[in-house]
C-alpha cells in the first residue's frame, strides 16, 4: 500500500458545557456476584513466555501503519457515581489513554459535554438508571471526531477523520449469559445494524464488556493463542460475530502473564475471567502494537482496565468559529468615545441605507473589538478536592499491592470525601445565592438558583434524513438542518415574488423621539442577529446613536429599501415534545439584528391603529391588555354558565401545523391592502420580506445562507400582528362574524376564541360545531395553513365521540391543556388546582439543594419560593372557582413548602401555627389566590364594555336546575368581600377604595383557614 494510505486524523468541537459530577447518577443495579461456570477461574498458570502473534498470515490485504501511537482501552467502571468521573480522567491522564470506552455508565438520557480537557460522549436508558454506555476522548482526539452515533444504552460509536480513511470506534455492553435470548439477539441485531451504517474503508474498533469467554483456544484470523479459560456459549456466539464480519480479537494475539489477561474478578477475589475485548478489522490488525489490561488502574470496579495501542495517523478538522459575544458587564470609556468621533465623522445626508448601515456598523464592531474584552466561558468549579484525589491515589495502589482490606476501607473514605466535598461545593454555591440577594443583583441570583436546579442538557447531535437514517457526522447534519429549513420556508411553485416598487405617496416621517422611545426599548441581554451587535452597544451611545440610525430609518422610509443585514435571520433550533433526532420536532427561533428593531418599533407603532380597527375581541394574542388569562375565563365562564342553564356545548380546539411559517407572502400583502393597511407600510414591509435570508446555526457551525420564501419573519415584532391581521381575514371568509351556529351569551354570539394561532371553535350542537370546522379548515388551505388533524381535539359537555375528517380520526377527549390550563368536560377547577399543586411539588422539590443549605438565611429562601413555586401554583387562579376541599389541599400544600424549607418532618409533633409564625408570611397562598381573583374582577368591571366582562356578567338562555346550585366564580367574589354586585360596582370605580379593600382581604388571610 503506498505511503499516503498510512495515515488518519480528527476535527474540533466547540468547548460545550462541562457536566457537574454532582448531577451523575450515584445509584444503580449493582452486578451479582457470581460464581457459576461461566465465570469459573481461568487465570492461575505460569507466566507465558514468547513473542506476539499479532501477524496475520494469509490473503488478507495488510496496511502497515505510520508512527503515530495512540492508546484505546474499555472499563466496565460499575456506575459512574459521585466523582468517579473526576477519578477516571485522571487514570486517563497517568496511563495516557486517548479514547476510553465506558460500560454500565448508569446514567439517563444521552448526548455530548465537555469536562476539562476531555470530552464525553454517552448514552443510557431514558428514565433507568440501568446499562449505559459512554465514549471519552482527550482534547489530542476531540479535534477530530467528525460525528456521534448514540446508538441505545447497549452501544455507542464516534467517528474520527484519518488519513487516508476514517475511524469508527463503538463501544458495547453486552447482555450478561443469564439474559433473555431476545435480548442477546437483539443486542448483535443493532451491533450488525450499526457495522452496516460503518463505511467499509473505516478502521473499525469495537470495545467494551461483552460478558462472553472466548477462551484460549486458537482460531485462525479471529482469536491467537493467548486467550484465557474455555469458551462458553455467550463466547461462541461473539467469534461467530466476528468471523461474519472479519473481525480479530486483539487481546488474545498477545503473550501476557495471566494478570495482564483477565478483565474480571469476582467479589469474593476468587475467581477471575476474560470478559472484556478490543475487535478490529483483520485488515487493520498489523497497526495493533499490543492489548493488555492495566492491574493497576482502579476506579472501584471489580473489572481491569483493557487498553490496545495502535499506530494511526489523525487529521484535524477544521474548528467552527462560534458568535462574537462581548464581556457587556462594564463597556469601557473608550469604547464610546471612539465610536462617537467616528459617528460625527459621517455623512448622513441622503445616502443609500445600505453603505449608511455598513458604514456604521463597522465602526461599531472595530470600536469594540479594540476596546471590549471578549466574555470568558466559565468553567465549572471542580468540586472534588485534593484530599479525595489522594485517596484514589492510594486506593489504587492497596490495590497493586493486593491489600484488599485497606482497599475496601480506603473506597469507603473515598466515597464519604466525595460526599462532604460535593455538600461543600453546594453550601458554596448557596453563600453566593444570598450575596447576591443582599445586593439587590436579581438577574444574577436567579441565574445563580437556575444553575443549581435546573436539568443538566447535553447537545444531541445526531438527526434524521428525510429516510429516517441517522446522521452522525458534521457536514451531513448541517446540510441536513438546511434542506429542512428550505423546504420549510421555500415559496410555492404558483407564487411569484417581485420587488416591490416605490410608492410616491409616504406616510409622515420618522422622527427622532421616535427612534430614541425604540432604541430605549430594546431589551438587554439578548443574543445578537447576523452583524454580531448587541443592542447595548447602541444604547450606551444614546444620543449619538439615536442621531445616526435615524438617519439610517429615514432613508429605509424613503427608499423602502433595508441593509441586507436587516433582511438576515439566523435559526437556532430549540427542541419541543417528541423525539430530539426529527427536525420537525424543533421550533426555529429566530436572531435578528438588533438596529432593525428599532425601525421595526417605529413599524410596528404605524400599523398599531389598523391592527386594533380589524382585530376582533375574541382574538387576545400579542394585543395590549389582553393575555392568556382572559382566554382562560372566558373558556372557564361558557363552561359555568352553560351548566348552570342545563345547556351542551361543543368545543373544538384547532391545531395548525407549523402556522406563523406557512403564511402565503402574496395573500398577505393583499390582506393588508384589504385592511385599509396604507400602500407605503405594505410596500416597506413586502421589500422586507423579499430576499430576505436565514441559515442555521447548529452545534458543528453555521449552514450556507438561504432564501426564504413563506412564512412570517420568525424573531421580528412584527410578526405577532402581521400573523393575527392574515388569521383574522381567513375567519371572514369562513364567514365566522356572520354565522348563527355558537354560544348564546347576554344577548351575544360567540363561536370562536382565539389566541394567535391556538384557534377554539364552539357551537351549541355537534352538526354546527363540523360546519365550523370544515368552513375554516378549507379557507385556512387557501391560504397556506393547513390543519394537524391528530393534534386537534373535540370536547362536549355532554357525550360525543370522535369524527373522521378526510380519512383521519379527531379524537374526542374529556379534558384539554388550554393555554396551559387544564380544561375539563364537567368545567370543575379542581383537576386543574389538583395538577397546579402537584407541578408546585415538583417545583419546590427541585430547589432542595438550596432550601436545605445553611447558608442561605430563612426571608431569602422564603423569597425564592414565593418566586419561584407559588407562580407555577397560580398560573390561571384568577379564574378557579374553589371549593372548600381545594382550600384544603392548597393549604396543605402551602404547609408542605413551609414545612420542607425548615426542614420538618411529618413525624415532628409542631403546630401549623409555630411553623407560620417561624416563616411570617405576608398571607396565605390561598390569600395570594383570592387577591388575584379579586384584582382581575376589578380590573374588568372598570373596562366600558369587553368580551370578558359580558362573559362575567352575562347569563345564557336556559332553566337551571332544582335544587342548590353550583358554586360560580361571581359567588366566591361576593363571599370575600361581603358585598352584593351593585355594591361592589361602586367601589371598584375608586381605585383607593378599591386598593383598600383587596388590602384587608388579603390580610386577613396570614394564617390558613380552618
Amino acid at each position: 500500500m503506498d505511503k499516503d494510505n498510512r495515515h488518519i486524523k480528527v476535527m474540533t468541537l466547540e468547548d460545550e458545557p462541562l457536566r457537574s459530577e454532582g448531577v451523575q447518577h450515584a445509584t444503580g443495579e449493582e452486578r451479582r456476584a457470581s460464581t457459576s461456570r461461566s465465570r469459573a477461574d481461568e487465570a492461575a498458570g505460569p507466566k507465558p513466555k514468547g513473542r506476539s502473534v499479532a501477524d496475520m498470515p494469509g490473503s488478507e490485504r495488510k496496511v502497515q501503519c505510520c508512527k503515530e501511537k495512540y492508546c484505546i482501552g474499555t472499563w466496565n467502571v460499575r456506575t459512574m457515581n459521585l466523582g468517579k468521573l473526576e477519578v477516571v480522567k485522571n487514570e486517563m491522564a497517568r496511563i495516557n489513554i486517548d479514547i476510553l470506552g465506558i460500560s454500565e455508565l448508569k446514567w439517563t438520557g444521552m448526548g455530548e459535554f465537555s469536562s476539562d480537557d476531555h470530552h464525553i460522549y454517552y448514552c443510557g436508558q431514558e428514565t433507568r438508571k440501568r446499562n449505559g454506555v459512554a465514549l471519552i476522548v482527550n482534547k489530542r482526539v476531540a479535534k477530530a471526531v467528525l460525528g456521534c452515533n448514540l446508538k441505545n444504552d447497549r452501544m455507542i460509536s464516534i467517528r474520527i477523520q484519518g488519513r487516508p480513511f476514517n475511524i469508527t470506534v463503538i463501544q458495547v455492553y453486552a447482555p450478561t449469559t443469564g439474559a433473555e435470548e431476545t435480548e442477546i439477539d437483539q443486542f448483535y441485531e443493532d451491533l450488525q445494524h450499526l457495522i452496516e451504517v460503518t463505511p467499509k474503508k473505516d478502521v473499525l474498533l469495537i470495545i467494551g464488556d461483552w460478558n462472553a469467554k472466548v477462551g484460549r483456544q486458537e482460531i485462525k484470523g479471529t482469536t491467537g493463542k493467548f486467550g484465557l479459560g474455555d469458551q462458553n456459549e455467550a463466547g461462541q456466539r461473539l467469534i461467530e460475530f466476528c468471523q461474519e464480519n472479519k473481525l480479530v480479537i486483539t487481546n488474545t494475539l498477545f503473550q501476557q502473564h495471566k494478570r495482564r489477561l483477565y478483565t474480571w474478578t469476582s467479589p469474593d477475589g476468587q475467581h477471575r475471567n476474560q470478559i472484556d475485548y478490543i475487535l478490529c478489522s483483520q485488515r487493520w490488525r498489523s497497526s495493533i502494537q499490543s492489548a493488555k489490561t492495566r492491574p493497576g488502574a482502579d476506579c472501584g470496579s471489580d473489572h481491569q482496565l483493557l487498553i490496545a495501542k495502535f499506530k494511526l495517523k489523525l487529521k484535524k478538522v477544521g474548528k467552527t468559529t462560534g458568535p462574537v459575544r462581548y464581556n457587556l458587564s462594564q463597556i469601557p470609556y473608550e469604547y464610546t468615545v471612539e465610536v462617537r468621533n467616528r459617528f460625527k465623522d459621517l455623512d448622513l445626508v441622503d445616502r443609500v441605507p445600505e453603505e449608511l448601515w455598513m458604514e456604521a456598523r463597522n465602526i461599531v464592531q472595530e470600536a469594540a473589538t479594540k476596546t471590549i474584552p471578549m466574555k470568558r466561558k466559565c468553567k465549572k468549579a471542580k468540586w472534588l478536592s485534593n484530599e479525595a484525589l489522594q485517596i484514589a491515589e492510594e486506593r489504587r495502589q492497596a490495590k497493586c499491592e493486593g491489600d484488599s482490606e485497606r482497599y475496601r476501607k480506603l473506597n469507603a473514605d473515598f466515597q464519604r470525601i466525595a460526599r462532604r466535598d460535593k455538600k461543600a461545593f453546594l453550601n458554596e454555591q448557596c453563600k453566593q445565592i444570598e450575596e447576591n440577594n443582599r445586593m439587590g443583583r436579581t438577574r444574577d441570583l436567579f441565574k445563580k438558583i437556575g444553575d443549581m436546579k435546573g436539568t443538566f442538557r447535553t447537545k444531541i447531535t445526531i438527526i434524521k434524513d428525510k429516510s429516517g437514517k441517522d446522521l452522525t457526522e458534521a457536514e451531513d447534519i448541517k446540510k441536513r438542518w438546511q434542506e429542512y429549513t428550505e423546504e420549510l420556508y421555500q415559496k410555492d411553485m404558483d407564487v411569484s415574488y417581485t420587488p416591490g416598487s416605490v410608492v410616491a405617496d409616504l406616510e409622515p416621517d420618522i422622527l427622532e423621539s421616535e427612534v430614541k422611545w425604540a432604541l430605549e426599548s430594546t431589551a438587554n441581554n439578548k443574543a445578537s442577529g447576523s452583524d454580531g451587535i448587541p443592542a447595548e452597544l447602541f444604547k450606551i451611545l444614546k444620543d449619538d446613536a439615536v442621531k445616526v440610525l435615524h438617519s439610517i430609518c429615514q432613508q429605509i422610509w424613503k427608499t423602502q429599501q433595508w441593509p441586507e443585514d436587516w433582511r438576515r435571520s439566523v435559526y437556532i433550533p430549540i427542541p419541543k415534545k417528541g423525539s430530539a433526532k426529527e427536525c420537525s420536532n424543533y421550533r426555529t427561533i429566530a436572531l435578528i439584528s438588533h438596529a432593525s428593531k428599532v425601525m421595526l418599533k417605529i413599524l410596528q407603532g404605524r400599523l398599531k391603529q389598523y391592527v386594533d380597527r380589524e382585530l376582533p375581541e375574541v382574538q387576545a394574542g400579542f394585543r395590549r391588555g389582553r393575555g392568556t388569562r382572559d382566554q382562560i375565563a372566558n373558556m372557564r365562564w361558557i363552561m359555568e354558565k352553560a351548566r348552570e342553564f342545563q345547556k351542551d356545548i361543543y368545543f373544538c380546539f384547532i391545531d395548525y401545523a407549523k402556522a406563523f411559517d406557512c403564511v402565503d407572502h402574496s395573500k398577505l400583502w393583499q390582506v393588508l391592502k384589504e385592511m385599509g393597511v396604507p400602500d407605503h407600510l405594505i410596500c416597506l414591509l413586502r421589500n422586507l420580506y423579499v430576499g430576505q435570508e436565514a441559515t442555521v446555526r447548529t452545534g458543528y457551525g453555521t449552514t450556507d445562507w438561504f432564501k426564504i420564501g413563506k412564512g412570517v419573519r420568525q424573531g421580528c415584532i412584527l410578526s405577532p400582528c402581521l400573523f393575527n391581521l392574515y388569521a383574522e381575514y381567513i375567519m371572514r371568509k369562513a364567514g365566522l362574524d356572520e354565522s348563527q351556529a355558537g354560544i348564546k351569551i347576554a344577548g351575544r354570539n360567540i363561536n370562536n376564541l382565539r389566541y394567535a394561532d391556538d384557534t377554539t371553535l364552539m357551537a351549541e350542537s355537534e352538526e354546527e360545531l363540523k360546519n365550523l370546522l370544515m368552513r375554516v379548515k378549507e379557507e385556512s388551505a387557501k391560504y397556506g395553513l393547513k390543519l394537524n388533524i391528530k393534534k386537534t381535539k373535540i370536547m362536549a359537555t355532554g357525550p360525543i365521540t370522535s369524527w373522521q375528517i378526510e380519512g383521519e380520526e379527531m379524537e374526542a377527549v374529556r379534558d384539554f391543556t388550554f393555554l396551559g390550563s387544564m380544561i375539563t368536560a364537567d368545567g370543575d377547577s379542581s383537576h386543574e388546582i389538583k395538577r397546579r399543586l402537584l407541578l408546585g411539588r415538583r417545583a419546590m422539590t427541585g430547589l432542595d439543594s438550596i432550601l436545605r443549605s445553611r447558608d442561605v438565611t430563612l426571608p431569602t429562601k422564603v423569597r425564592i419560593v414565593k418566586a419561584m413555586v407559588f407562580p407555577v401554583v397560580m398560573y390561571g387562579s384568577e379564574s378557579w372557582t374553589i371549593k372548600k376541599a381545594d382550600r384544603r389541599r392548597i393549604d396543605a400544600f402551602e404547609l408542605w413548602c413551609w414545612r420542607r424549607l425548615l426542614r420538618v418532618p411529618w413525624t415532628a409533633r409542631r403546630s401549623n401555627v409555630s411553623i407560620l409564625k417561624e416563616i411570617s408570611p405576608e398571607c396565605s397562598l390561598e390569600g395570594q389566590i383570592v387577591k388575584l381573583r379579586l384584582q382581575y374582577f376589578g380590573h374588568l368591571m372598570r373596562r366600558e364594555d369587553s368580551l370578558e366582562k359580558t362573559l362575567m356578567l352575562g347569563k345564557m338562555e336556559g332553566t337551571r336546575r332544582r335544587g342548590r346550585q353550583r358554586t360560580r366564580w361571581l359567588d366566591s367574589v361576593f363571599e370575600v368581600t361581603s358585598m352584593s354586585l351593585t355594591k361592589l360596582r361602586e367601589v371598584v370605580e375608586d381605585r383607593g377604595a378599591w386598593r383598600a379593600l383587596v388590602h384587608g382581604v388579603t390580610k386577613s388571610r396570614t394564617r390558613l383557614n380552618d
